[in-house]
Protein backbone atom coordinates (compact mmCIF):
# COMPACT_ATOMS: atom_id res chain seq x y z
CA UNK A 1 0.00 0.00 0.00
CA UNK A 2 1.40 3.12 -1.06
CA UNK A 3 2.30 6.05 1.74
CA UNK A 4 0.33 8.39 0.01
CA UNK A 5 -2.74 8.31 -2.62
CA UNK A 6 -1.91 10.45 -6.20
CA UNK A 7 -4.69 12.87 -4.82
CA UNK A 8 -2.62 13.36 -1.50
CA UNK A 9 0.66 13.64 -3.75
CA UNK A 10 -1.11 16.03 -5.90
CA UNK A 11 -2.71 18.33 -2.93
CA UNK A 12 0.55 18.70 -1.67
CA UNK A 13 2.02 19.95 -4.74
CA UNK A 14 -0.43 22.07 -5.01
CA UNK A 15 0.25 23.90 -1.86
CA UNK A 16 3.71 23.74 -1.94
CA UNK A 17 3.03 25.32 -5.63
CA UNK A 18 0.81 27.40 -4.14
CA UNK A 19 3.95 29.34 -1.91
CA UNK A 20 6.18 29.20 -4.81
CA UNK A 21 3.68 31.28 -7.05
CA UNK A 22 2.95 33.62 -3.63
CA UNK A 23 6.75 34.33 -3.81
CA UNK A 24 6.89 34.92 -7.35
CA UNK A 25 4.00 37.41 -7.59
CA UNK A 26 6.03 39.07 -4.61
CA UNK A 27 9.52 38.92 -6.22
CA UNK A 28 8.83 42.34 -8.45
CA UNK A 29 8.56 44.23 -5.11
CA UNK A 30 12.08 45.58 -5.09
CA UNK A 31 11.83 46.81 -8.59
CA UNK A 32 8.44 48.64 -7.69
CA UNK A 33 10.00 50.11 -4.84
CA UNK A 34 12.74 51.20 -6.64
CA UNK A 35 10.25 52.56 -9.94
CA UNK A 36 7.85 54.55 -6.90
CA UNK A 37 11.32 55.71 -5.24
CA UNK A 38 13.13 57.30 -8.19
CA UNK A 39 9.69 58.37 -9.59
CA UNK A 40 10.14 56.39 -13.03
CA UNK A 41 9.67 52.99 -14.95
CA UNK A 42 13.33 53.67 -16.62
CA UNK A 43 13.68 50.78 -18.62
CA UNK A 44 11.04 48.57 -17.58
CA UNK A 45 8.23 47.22 -19.50
CA UNK A 46 4.76 46.34 -18.58
CA UNK A 47 4.14 43.22 -20.85
CA UNK A 48 5.01 40.89 -18.48
CA UNK A 49 2.79 42.02 -15.97
CA UNK A 50 -0.32 42.40 -18.54
CA UNK A 51 0.29 39.25 -19.46
CA UNK A 52 0.59 37.08 -16.10
CA UNK A 53 -2.58 39.03 -15.21
CA UNK A 54 -4.38 38.11 -18.08
CA UNK A 55 -3.69 34.57 -17.63
CA UNK A 56 -4.40 34.42 -13.55
CA UNK A 57 -7.69 35.54 -14.56
CA UNK A 58 -8.20 33.14 -17.78
CA UNK A 59 -7.07 30.15 -14.34
CA UNK A 60 -9.90 31.80 -12.39
CA UNK A 61 -12.04 31.24 -15.14
CA UNK A 62 -10.84 27.74 -15.52
CA UNK A 63 -10.79 26.91 -12.05
CA UNK A 64 -14.48 27.71 -12.36
CA UNK A 65 -15.26 25.55 -14.87
CA UNK A 66 -13.61 22.99 -13.51
CA UNK A 67 -15.17 23.21 -9.98
CA UNK A 68 -13.72 21.67 -6.73
CA UNK A 69 -10.17 23.64 -7.83
CA UNK A 70 -9.56 25.86 -4.49
CA UNK A 71 -5.84 25.52 -5.35
CA UNK A 72 -6.30 27.17 -8.47
CA UNK A 73 -8.45 29.52 -7.56
CA UNK A 74 -6.91 30.80 -4.32
CA UNK A 75 -3.22 31.61 -5.89
CA UNK A 76 -4.86 33.09 -9.28
CA UNK A 77 -7.00 35.00 -7.22
CA UNK A 78 -4.06 36.45 -5.28
CA UNK A 79 -2.34 36.91 -8.67
CA UNK A 80 -4.39 39.44 -9.97
CA UNK A 81 -5.07 41.50 -7.27
CA UNK A 82 -1.07 41.98 -6.88
CA UNK A 83 -0.30 42.51 -10.73
CA UNK A 84 -3.29 45.05 -10.77
CA UNK A 85 -1.43 46.62 -8.29
CA UNK A 86 2.30 46.17 -10.03
CA UNK A 87 0.11 47.66 -13.18
CA UNK A 88 -1.05 51.00 -11.03
CA UNK A 89 2.38 51.90 -10.00
CA UNK A 90 3.40 51.58 -13.57
CA UNK A 91 0.52 53.74 -14.90
CA UNK A 92 1.63 56.40 -12.66
CA UNK A 93 5.05 56.48 -13.05
CA UNK A 94 5.61 55.30 -16.72
CA UNK A 95 6.52 57.96 -19.60
CA UNK A 96 3.39 58.96 -21.61
CA UNK A 97 4.08 57.11 -24.74
CA UNK A 98 4.66 53.56 -21.95
CA UNK A 99 1.23 54.65 -20.69
CA UNK A 100 -0.34 54.35 -24.11
CA UNK A 101 1.13 51.27 -24.62
CA UNK A 102 0.32 49.79 -21.20
CA UNK A 103 -3.38 50.95 -21.52
CA UNK A 104 -3.50 49.02 -25.05
CA UNK A 105 -2.61 46.00 -23.51
CA UNK A 106 -4.87 46.07 -21.06
CA UNK A 107 -7.53 46.95 -23.06
CA UNK A 108 -6.80 44.52 -25.50
CA UNK A 109 -6.26 41.77 -23.04
CA UNK A 110 -8.07 41.76 -19.71
CA UNK A 111 -11.74 43.24 -21.36
CA UNK A 112 -11.60 42.92 -25.63
CA UNK A 113 -9.82 39.43 -25.51
CA UNK A 114 -11.07 38.14 -21.91
CA UNK A 115 -14.39 39.20 -22.52
CA UNK A 116 -14.69 37.99 -26.00
CA UNK A 117 -13.20 34.28 -24.63
CA UNK A 118 -16.28 34.09 -21.64
CA UNK A 119 -18.91 35.17 -24.00
CA UNK A 120 -17.97 32.89 -27.03
CA UNK A 121 -17.76 29.57 -25.25
CA UNK A 122 -20.70 30.38 -23.16
CA UNK A 123 -22.60 31.12 -26.35
CA UNK A 124 -20.98 28.09 -28.70
CA UNK A 125 -20.27 25.64 -25.87
CA UNK A 126 -22.85 24.56 -25.02
CA UNK A 127 -21.05 21.15 -22.95
CA UNK A 128 -19.21 22.07 -19.91
CA UNK A 129 -16.68 20.05 -20.74
CA UNK A 130 -16.06 21.53 -23.99
CA UNK A 131 -15.98 24.57 -22.08
CA UNK A 132 -13.12 23.23 -20.03
CA UNK A 133 -11.06 21.77 -23.50
CA UNK A 134 -11.65 25.10 -24.78
CA UNK A 135 -10.62 27.71 -21.87
CA UNK A 136 -7.87 24.98 -20.92
CA UNK A 137 -6.07 25.54 -24.10
CA UNK A 138 -6.32 28.99 -23.83
CA UNK A 139 -4.54 28.63 -20.57
CA UNK A 140 -2.01 26.45 -21.95
CA UNK A 141 -1.06 28.84 -24.71
CA UNK A 142 -1.06 31.76 -22.08
CA UNK A 143 0.96 30.22 -19.67
CA UNK A 144 3.86 30.36 -22.13
CA UNK A 145 3.37 33.72 -22.67
CA UNK A 146 3.62 34.31 -19.23
CA UNK A 147 7.09 32.17 -18.80
CA UNK A 148 8.04 33.68 -22.56
CA UNK A 149 7.40 37.30 -21.64
CA UNK A 150 10.46 37.79 -19.89
CA UNK A 151 12.49 36.94 -24.10
CA UNK A 152 12.28 40.35 -24.32
CA UNK A 153 14.28 41.25 -20.92
CA UNK A 154 16.82 38.23 -21.98
CA UNK A 155 17.50 39.76 -25.30
CA UNK A 156 18.21 43.12 -23.74
CA UNK A 157 20.33 41.68 -21.35
CA UNK A 158 22.25 39.92 -24.36
CA UNK A 159 22.34 43.10 -25.80
CA UNK A 160 23.47 45.47 -23.41
CA UNK A 161 25.69 43.05 -20.81
CA UNK A 162 23.76 43.58 -18.12
CA UNK A 163 21.46 41.44 -16.05
CA UNK A 164 20.24 45.30 -14.52
CA UNK A 165 16.74 44.52 -15.71
CA UNK A 166 15.81 40.63 -14.86
CA UNK A 167 16.06 40.09 -11.31
CA UNK A 168 17.31 36.89 -10.49
CA UNK A 169 15.04 36.11 -7.51
CA UNK A 170 12.27 36.18 -10.40
CA UNK A 171 14.23 33.70 -12.50
CA UNK A 172 14.72 31.30 -9.61
CA UNK A 173 11.15 31.53 -7.95
CA UNK A 174 9.70 30.88 -12.03
CA UNK A 175 11.39 27.82 -12.13
CA UNK A 176 10.58 26.09 -8.98
CA UNK A 177 7.06 27.04 -9.46
CA UNK A 178 6.88 25.69 -12.85
CA UNK A 179 8.48 22.12 -11.11
CA UNK A 180 5.78 22.64 -8.89
CA UNK A 181 2.71 22.82 -11.20
CA UNK A 182 4.19 20.22 -13.33
CA UNK A 183 3.90 17.24 -11.15
CA UNK A 184 0.58 18.91 -9.43
CA UNK A 185 -0.86 18.79 -12.83
CA UNK A 186 0.88 15.32 -13.78
CA UNK A 187 -0.60 13.63 -10.83
CA UNK A 188 -3.96 15.34 -11.20
CA UNK A 189 -3.77 14.22 -14.99
CA UNK A 190 -4.52 17.58 -16.43
CA UNK A 191 -2.49 18.40 -18.85
CA UNK A 192 -3.67 22.25 -19.40
CA UNK A 193 -1.86 22.63 -16.39
CA UNK A 194 1.33 20.37 -16.84
CA UNK A 195 2.67 20.83 -20.60
CA UNK A 196 3.34 24.57 -20.54
CA UNK A 197 5.20 24.29 -17.29
CA UNK A 198 7.31 22.03 -19.13
CA UNK A 199 8.73 25.15 -21.06
CA UNK A 200 8.31 27.45 -18.42
CA UNK A 201 11.13 25.27 -16.63
CA UNK A 202 13.21 25.63 -20.20
CA UNK A 203 13.25 29.47 -19.62
CA UNK A 204 13.39 29.37 -16.08
CA UNK A 205 17.32 27.67 -16.90
CA UNK A 206 18.44 30.01 -19.62
CA UNK A 207 17.37 33.19 -17.59
CA UNK A 208 19.22 31.77 -14.50
CA UNK A 209 22.27 30.76 -17.37
CA UNK A 210 21.97 34.56 -18.91
CA UNK A 211 22.29 36.16 -15.14
CA UNK A 212 25.43 33.53 -14.43
CA UNK A 213 26.31 35.08 -17.82
CA UNK A 214 26.69 38.67 -17.43
CA UNK A 215 26.00 39.40 -13.68
CA UNK A 216 29.63 40.47 -13.20
CA UNK A 217 29.77 42.51 -16.07
CA UNK A 218 26.96 45.47 -15.37
CA UNK A 219 26.67 48.55 -17.52
CA UNK A 220 24.16 51.29 -16.70
CA UNK A 221 21.79 51.67 -19.18
CA UNK A 222 20.53 55.05 -19.27
CA UNK A 223 17.29 55.48 -17.19
CA UNK A 224 14.11 57.53 -18.69
CA UNK A 225 14.23 61.00 -17.68
CA UNK A 226 11.06 62.38 -15.87
CA UNK A 227 9.43 65.89 -16.22
CA UNK A 228 11.14 66.90 -12.96
CA UNK A 229 14.85 65.74 -14.06
CA UNK A 230 14.03 67.87 -17.41
CA UNK A 231 13.74 70.38 -15.32
CA UNK A 232 16.79 70.39 -13.36
CA UNK A 233 18.55 69.85 -16.26
CA UNK A 234 17.23 72.78 -18.05
CA UNK A 235 17.57 74.87 -14.51
CA UNK A 236 21.59 73.92 -14.31
CA UNK A 237 22.10 74.52 -18.03
CA UNK A 238 20.87 78.25 -17.59
CA UNK A 239 22.71 78.97 -15.21
CA UNK A 240 25.83 77.84 -16.84
CA UNK A 241 25.30 80.12 -19.38
CA UNK A 242 24.61 82.78 -17.41
CA UNK A 243 27.89 82.14 -15.57
CA UNK A 244 29.96 81.70 -19.13
CA UNK A 245 27.97 85.21 -20.39
CA UNK A 246 29.06 86.83 -16.89
CA UNK A 247 32.74 86.04 -17.67
CA UNK A 248 32.81 86.78 -21.29
CA UNK A 249 31.34 90.39 -19.90
CA UNK A 250 34.07 90.58 -17.44
CA UNK A 251 36.60 89.92 -19.68
CA UNK A 252 35.29 92.20 -22.04
CA UNK A 253 35.54 95.32 -18.93
CA UNK A 254 39.13 94.31 -17.69
CA UNK A 255 39.91 94.42 -21.62
CA UNK A 256 38.56 98.17 -21.83
CA UNK A 257 40.24 99.05 -18.81
CA UNK A 258 43.44 97.75 -19.84
CA UNK A 259 42.83 99.37 -23.61
CA UNK A 260 41.69 102.85 -21.41
CA UNK A 261 44.79 102.94 -19.38
CA UNK A 262 47.41 101.86 -22.51
CA UNK A 263 46.01 104.92 -24.08
CA UNK A 264 46.29 107.30 -21.21
CA UNK A 265 49.90 105.90 -20.71
CA UNK A 266 50.40 106.92 -24.12
CA UNK A 267 49.16 110.25 -23.79
CA UNK A 268 51.33 110.83 -20.58
CA UNK A 269 54.01 109.60 -22.53
CA UNK A 270 53.11 111.95 -25.08
CA UNK A 271 52.89 114.73 -23.12
CA UNK A 272 56.30 113.81 -21.15
CA UNK A 273 57.86 114.41 -24.61
CA UNK A 274 56.38 117.58 -25.44
CA UNK A 275 57.47 119.20 -22.24
CA UNK A 276 61.16 117.82 -22.67
CA UNK A 277 61.04 119.42 -25.88
CA UNK A 278 59.31 123.19 -24.68
CA UNK A 279 62.09 122.85 -22.48
CA UNK A 280 64.83 122.27 -24.61
CA UNK A 281 63.10 125.17 -26.79
CA UNK A 282 63.16 127.71 -24.22
CA UNK A 283 67.11 126.30 -23.35
CA UNK A 284 67.77 126.65 -26.64
CA UNK A 285 66.22 130.79 -26.69
CA UNK A 286 68.21 131.25 -24.00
Amino acid sequence: MPLFTTLQLAFAFGILGNGVSFLVYLSPLPTFYRIFKRKSTEGFQSIPYSVSLFSAMLYLYYAYLKKNEILLITINSFGTGIQLIYLTIFMIYATKSAKIFATKLLIGFNLVAFGAIVGLTYVFANENDLRISIVGWICAVFSVSVFAAPLSIMRRVIQTKSVEFMPFPLSFFLTICAVMWFFYGLLKKDMYIAMPNILGFSFGIAQMILYAIYRNRKQQVLPDLSLMDLKEIAIDMKAVVVEIIQENVDDENKNKINKQEEVVSVDEKKDVEYDKQDVALTTSNV
